[in-house]
């Protein structure tokens, strides 16, 4: 069930109104009902995938009074060992199976040994990159002992599968989110509100901003060869936005939706094209899986504290791995190691110690700059993320480097992209006003007349209505 969609539009007022009008009284009523409508939500897609997350929810479950159970360490390391590879086991066998198998073909082929191995017609569940994490992050918490095991399984169930941000994250973590399924809920009028400010937000980036800029994206990447330099240019811009007011615009609406139902979710988006440098980026773009991959391979491996040789081994590492997260290819590998490359190179520069600028409209200038900068060098590594093979990212990248960079675009409407260059300017006005918020609009003309607030969210309301795609546009981070 797609956020954008009719069916949710009838689903969440439904959900709602049964939550705090029937269930409302018992805690345990209300886990199980949240469990019953994940189930139906996910189950809306396929529901034979459900035994995957039941699958994960037991075997952490029982994984984790385990771990309370028993202290010997063989013990504790044979649970844990257990969670890793059912969580694991399951994400590389749906996600990744034919990827290995054609890879392990291709190292054979360059060697002149032609063999053949049959691929399996595999469907990637939906969100299961998402809700793997979740659990495994779990056992891996109580086996270090920084937090204890639950006894009640409807809290865990729910926590698990909570439909909020059961697809496409944010990827939370028990000592944040599992205690709320465990205390009484009580509606906040204040909070509600908010709640829906913010999924008005995030339904305005995907529908209006991320949308839009798509349909350019698909053409241009489609037939590079069609297009000029400077239109490429521009293609890989656009999907910059897309991805970003697609993904950012997801995260919005999951913590708007669990503020309706009492539950406060982590912020994961902090306007992250406003970076100054790729470090800060990592640190403001996909915050629930960047501090994921920070908690539970960058520390373990040893962070920085160890070597610089075993410095950059590890970053290598985590943004390798961090790339193959996002999908079976070697595009995504490549966008991941593009990275480690940005992030050590600017890691060492940075860690020099430079004489600060003075003067404060140079510092404005150079901060301008360093915004730019970076989120040219992100587009560009975006271009990997984008196209469908590797062949394909270069020969857009060749397409780009031709003698056609000093051209006019040769778009078949420019008005209509005139119309999303004004589109875009109004984002990044917005989200530059209400960059240090937990989301743009939050506190967006609160000190100034009703009538003001309102006409603004009537605006938004305008604009999907207007540019929306009649289409229900799935998410980006759903196939991964």
């Amino acid at each position: 069930m797609l956020f954008n969609s009719i069916d949710f539009a009838l689903f969440l007022p439904i959900v709602f109104l049964i939550y705090w009008g029937v269930v409302h009284k018992s805690i345990k009523a209300q886990n199980i009902f949240i469990i019953l409508a994940s189930y139906t939500f996910y189950g809306w897609w396929d529901w034979r995938f459900l035994f995957l997350i039941v699958t994960s929810t037991l075997v952490d479950y029982f994984v984790g009074l385990g771990l309370q159970r028993y202290e010997a360490k063989k013990k504790r390391k044979a649970l844990l060992y257990l969670s890793i590879i059912t969580n694991i086991g399951i994400l590389v066998f749906f996600k990744y199976f034919n990827f290995f198998v054609d890879t392990f073909v291709d190292v054979f082929s360059l060697f002149g040994k032609e063999i053949s191995v049959t691929s399996l017609q595999i469907i990637l569940p939906v969100g299961i990159s998402f809700y793997t994490f979740q659990t495994l992050s779990y056992s891996i918490d109580v086996y270090n002992r920084k937090i204890a095991p639950t006894r009640d399984f409807f809290a865990f169930t729910a926590f698990v599968c909570f439909f909020s941000q059961l697809v496409a994250g944010p990827i939370e973590r028990a000592k944040h989110l599992l205690p709320q399924f465990q205390q009484k809920r009580h509606f906040e009028f204040s909070s509600g509100v908010d709640g829906l400010k913010q999924i008005l937000w995030g339904l305005f980036k995907k529908m209006v901003i991320a949308d839009t800029c798509g349909r350019y994206v698909a053409i241009l990447f489609a037939n590079p060869s069609d297009f000029t330099s400077s239109s490429l240019v521009i293609g890989a811009v656009l999907f910059s936005f897309q991805i970003y007011a697609d993904f950012s615009g997801y995260s919005d609406i999951a913590i708007g939706v669990a503020r309706l139902f009492g539950f406060h979710l982590k912020q994961n988006f902090a306007t992250p094209y406003f970076s100054t440098s790729i470090t800060e980026f990592w640190r403001r773009w996909h915050i629930s899986l960047s501090t994921w991959f920070r908690d539970y391979v960058y520390i373990p491996l040893g962070g920085n504290k160890t070597s610089k040789s075993r410095f950059v081994c590890t970053i290598l590492i985590v943004f390798s791995v961090s790339g193959l997260w996002h999908g079976a290819s070697w595009t995504f590998i490549i966008w991941g190691l593009l990275h480690a490359f940005l992030y050590l190179v600017t890691f060492f520069i940075t860690g020099k110690n430079k004489k600060p600028i003075s003067n404060r409209y140079l510092y404005r200038l150079s901060h301008i700059f360093k915004m730019f900068f970076t989120f040219s060098l992100v587009s560009f590594a975006w271009i990997f993320f984008r196209a469908e093979s590797v062949s394909g990212a270069f020969v857009y990248i060749g397409n780009i480097f031709s003698t056609s960079i000093m051209s006019f675009p040769n778009f078949t409407s420019m008005g209509s992209l005139l119309t999303l260059v004004l589109l875009l300017f109004f984002l990044l006005t917005i989200e530059w006003k209400g960059r240090d918020e937990k989301y743009a609009i939050k506190q967006l003309f609160q000190k100034r007349s009703r009538v003001l607030r309102w006409s603004f969210y009537s605006l938004l309301i305008l604009f999907i209505g207007l540019f929306a795609n009649m289409d229900e546009v799935p998410f980006i981070y759903f196939q991964f």
